[in-house]
This record gives C-alpha cells, structure tokens and sequence, in this order.
C-alpha cells in the first residue's frame, strides 16, 4: 500500500488542526447581511453571512441563540462573534457564532417591526378598511418622483395598456428627511382631483432609500384617503409599512399600473362579446314575442270575437234562471208559511172566540176565571163580542 496518499477525512482534519490552532481565528468579529437562514427544530440556527463580495457559512448552537434579543431573518445586517473551524465531514470553513447583534440598519428593523405591530393593533391593516380597486378607471393619480424610472415605467404602461385613462402626477421627495412630509402632503392633495385611483410609491433602492414608506405619517395618510390606494414601493422584495396600509400592494411601479388599469384591446373585445350576446338576446327574445303573437292571432277568440260573449251570455242567462228559481221557490214556501202562521193567528184571536158568545169578565182589571174569585157587590166589566156592560154580583151559589 503507498502511504503517501491521505483520505478525504485525514485531509480535512488536518485542514481542522490548524484552523483551530491559528489565534487569529479563534476569535472573530464579523458583520454582513443574513441569507438562507435556517432554525432547526432543536434550536440551532444555520445561515450564510454575506457581503457585496464573499460569504460564509455561519452557525449558531441553541445554547447561545437562547440569549438573542431579536428574531433574525433573510436579509437583516448582524454583527457576530464567534470563531472560525472547519467542519470535516464536508471539509468546509465556517463561522460558529456565540455572540449576534443588529447592525446599524438593525436599528431601523427593530422600528419597522416596532411601527408594524403597533399599526396593525390599531386596526390599519385589517381587511375590512380595504376599499377596491376599480376595474375601468378614467382618472388615475400618481405620488412618486417626477424624475426616475418609476414614473416612465408606470406611464408608459399606462398608456400601452388603456390610454384612454388621464393621469395626473403628483410630484413628491421619495428619499431623504423631508419625502415623508411631502408624500403626505401629496396625497392630501390628491384628494381633491376626483380621482378613481391613486398610486404611491417609487423604484428600488436600499431600506434607508425606501425608508419615507415605513414613516407613521405615511401610513396614516394611506389610511385616512377616501380615493383607493395601490402602494408601489421597490422591488418584489421589499415590503414597507406602506404596503401593508395600502388598499392594494403591487410588487413593483409597472405592476401597480398593470393592476390599476385593463387591457384596452381586452375591454373592446369584452364588448363586442357583449354586443353580440345582446343581439343574439335581443333576436331571440323578439322571435318569441313574435311566436307568442301569431299564436294569438290565429287563436279561435280572436277569429271569432263573438263566441267569446255567447258563451258569457248563455253562463249569465243559466245564472239568471237558477236566481229567479231560488227566489221562487223562497217565496212559496214564505207565503205558504205566512198562511199557516196567519190561520194559528186566527184560531188563537179571542175576539174570533168571543164570536162564537164567550165573554171576558174582569174584576179591577183581573180576568176572572172561575165563579170563586167574585163575592157579593163586586163590580164586574163583562166584554162582549161587541160592546161591553157593567154587573153587580148580588148572590153566588
């Protein structure tokens, strides 16, 4: 066997051995941006630092993430210490961090996620405050730089897309102390242009760039605009607070004017499909009126109009007979009532029984009834059939 050649692992431990013994790297103070960040369900965070040039790869043992003050993510600037080893198993260098702080743009993050949290408990965020977007818009408003690609992108697409559309820039500071005061003041004039839309925002560039889009006063302005706001700041990446109170968030200026307005050719082809669906209706809707009117026509009412009322006069006429029976039939058998309450009316007049010679003797207006009621001098009133007299009781036996 040729001792003179070394395995993979021989090699990397060795490369191990003088990484680990070189006190230059046993101690190692580095700062760059976060990518590919990685938290293992056991506490370890994996990541590479990076800068303009160069990266690292980069770890973190539970023991000492325990002790970090913030959440780190893609993208975030860290200071870091730590020390520097290979790892022989895939013979690579790397960093294992003990130590992990915010750069000075940590400080800006820590107050995005400051403001971000307090706007979002404040309701500016929620889904219920979003107005819509309207479909055809014919008059646009733009809050942006007047110089810079952000705004020939977004009229440029505006008028390949729909140029019917009118806009009107409302120019502002994107960048710098002052942009956020005049994004503010731009779109409180906007407010007064009767517009459908409103679009705010500006090109990529750094987070101290895009900064004026996390400001407090931006975001409440977003809020407070009755007219719909489509944000439009940076790349696809970048998510300011801006975006997050805006109605709608576009990922970049020309896909804010792609959502803010159609395709022209695509609306004229909609209404011509209209047009022709109307006709088509419209066709079919006068085919069945005119079925419907022939089939009235040549109905057999209207060929022989008279037939209608024979019909009704002969219904009216078997009305009338069956009436006039009704009532003839309630009339005789009232009349034949009427006689026979007329004869027991008769037969119990006592005047017609005093006909026959009965009479009716009263004593002070007493009917008397038998000869027991009377005593002697007792002036009696006998009525007759006709006529009455006047007696005087001398005996009764």
């Amino acid at each position: 066997m040729n001792n003179k050649y070394l395995t993979i692992s021989q090699i990397n431990e060795y490369v191990k051995m003088r990484i680990d013994s070189d006190p230059n790297l046993k101690k190692i103070y580095l700062k760059g941006e976060i990518s590919n960040f990685k938290n293992h369900t056991r506490g370890h965070l994996y990541f590479t630092l990076k800068d303009d040039n160069s990266r690292i790869s980069a770890v973190m043992f539970s023991s000492s993430a325990a002790g970090l003050k913030f959440d780190p993510e893609d993208g975030m600037n860290v200071l870091v210490e730590g020390r520097i080893s290979c790892y022989p198993a895939q013979g690579t260098y790397q960093i294992y961090v003990e130590k992990m702080e915010m750069d000075g743009l940590g400080n800006l993050y820590l107050e995005y996620e400051k403001l971000k949290k307090k706007l979002s408990e404040e309701g500016l965020f929620s889904p219920e405050y979003k107005k819509p977007i309207p479909k055809y818009p014919s008059k646009i408003g733009i809050v942006t730089a007047s110089t810079g690609a952000a705004i020939k992108d977004i009229l440029s697409t505006i008028k390949r897309r729909y140029p019917i559309c009118e806009t009107i820039l409302f120019p502002s500071l994107v960048q710098g102390g002052g942009a956020a005061p005049d994004i503010v003041k731009q779109i409180e004039e906007a407010q007064n242009y009767d517009l459908d839309v409103l679009i705010v925002g500006r090109g990529g560039g750094s987070i101290e760039d895009l900064w004026a889009f996390n400001e407090e006063i931006v975001a409440r302005a977003i809020f407070k605009s009755k007219v719909p706001i489509i944000s439009a700041v940076g790349h696809e990446v970048d998510y300011t607070i801006a975006d997050y109170v805006a109605d709608l968030r576009a990922p970049t200026p020309t896909g804010a004017a792609e959502m803010a307005v159609p395709v022209l050719s695509d609306v004229l082809l909609m209404l011509d499909n209209y047009k022709i669906r109307l006709r088509e209706n419209i066709l079919k809707t006068l085919k069945q009126s005119e079925l419907r009117l022939n089939k009235v026509k040549d109905s057999f009412i209207l060929s022989n109009p008279l037939a209608m009322y024979e019909v009704k006069e002969e219904k009216l006429n078997n009305y009338v007979m069956v009436l006039n029976n009704y009532i003839s039939d309630i009339l005789t058998k009232k009349r034949h009532t009427l006689k026979l309450d007329l004869n027991t009316l008769k037969l119990l007049n006592p005047v017609n029984i005093m006909e026959k010679g009965y009479s009716l003797v009263k004593v002070n207006d007493k009917i008397i009834k038998e000869a027991k009621d009377l005593k002697v001098s007792d002036k009696v009133e006998i009525k007759l059939y006709k006529g009455e007299v006047v007696a005087e009781v001398k005996e009764i036996k």
